[in-house]
């Protein structure tokens, strides 16, 4: 039973925090949140429930959609390496990738996949070796020579990509390369994301609920991406769009709307409608 006895009509407590992911479920394909889905979130606040991206975006990333969806409040970024404060402009907490696992995981991807290429996240920038080939982030990338400069110091998020193996291959070395000292994770196919051990989005989610009191079973999370799995698995009810990587469509107790459909809105106008009722 939720704090203060509250329930849904269904006997499930009552939601307290909705957690989204962003990219291919928030957003829409062109990167913008719309219309409906921006009421729908201003519905679920003004009836109480707290609203967190949950995105593997970094913050200033984060920060810059927030600004055009005016979205607000608490941010889970890079995976869950960073909870950042939307209104105050700043980092509350972060769980970077140390630097003497960063270059030991460098090291060694670079021995098993021959041809491999790194990048990295840091709070402020994307830095990037030379032949990364996707491209810097607008305005704040570096490119350097030796792939060990990218983890001189502690990264949010380390970056690999291989311009001719398979995918499943790329993942399948980076994770037994590893092991217990990091997570590896994708959340678009052809790009590995590595963080430190320990650190999801579910790690940096349990952390916020922690401070604000809040339950698992008091969340609802939706997402898309293989990433989203240990959200998704963590909180009491899981929604995937309907878009979704087959895995998490899988995993998740529920399934709404793609995001080219307003999926999100759709779970959000339900959820405000229950919290309006009285129970």
């Amino acid at each position: 039973m939720a704090a203060g006895g509250r329930e849904d009509g269904d006997g499930r407590p009552r939601v307290r925090l909705v957690a989204s992911d962003l990219d291919g479920t928030l957003l829409r394909p062109d990167g913008t949140v719309s219309q409906r889905t921006r009421a729908a979130i201003e519905q679920v606040l003004a009836a109480g429930i707290t609203f967190v991206v949950v995105s593997g975006r970094p913050s200033r990333s984060v920060r810059e959609i927030a600004a055009r969806a005016g979205l607000r409040g608490l941010a889970i970024c890079a995976n869950g390496a960073l909870v950042y404060d939307l209104d105050a402009d700043v980092v509350v907490a972060a769980t970077p990738l140390a630097a003497a696992v960063g270059r030991r995981l460098v090291t060694e991807l670079a021995a098993a996949l021959p041809g491999a290429v790194f990048a990295s996240e840091t709070e402020d920038r994307f830095q990037a070796q030379c032949g990364w080939g996707w491209g810097l982030a607008a305005g704040d990338g570096v490119e350097v020579d030796d792939p060990l400069g990218l983890v001189a110091a502690p990264v949010v998020k380390l970056l690999v990509r291989h311009p001719e193996r398979p995918f499943a291959e790329l993942v399948e070395r980076a994770r037994a390369v590893a092991g217990d000292d990091a997570v590896v994770t994708w959340s678009g196919v052809g790009l590995a994301e590595i963080s430190a051990a320990g650190v999801t989005k579910a790690y940096a989610l349990d952390q916020v609920c922690r401070r604000l009191g809040i339950a698992p079973a008091q969340v609802v999370a939706l997402g898309d991406m293989p990433n989203d799995l240990p959200m998704l698995a963590w909180a009491g009810r899981s929604v995937a769009v309907a878009n979704a990587d087959l895995d998490v469509l899988r995993a998740a107790g529920e399934v709404t709307a793609a995001n080219t459909d307003d999926g999100v809105a759709i779970v959000l106008e339900r959820l405000a409608a229950a919290a309006e009722r009285p129970g």
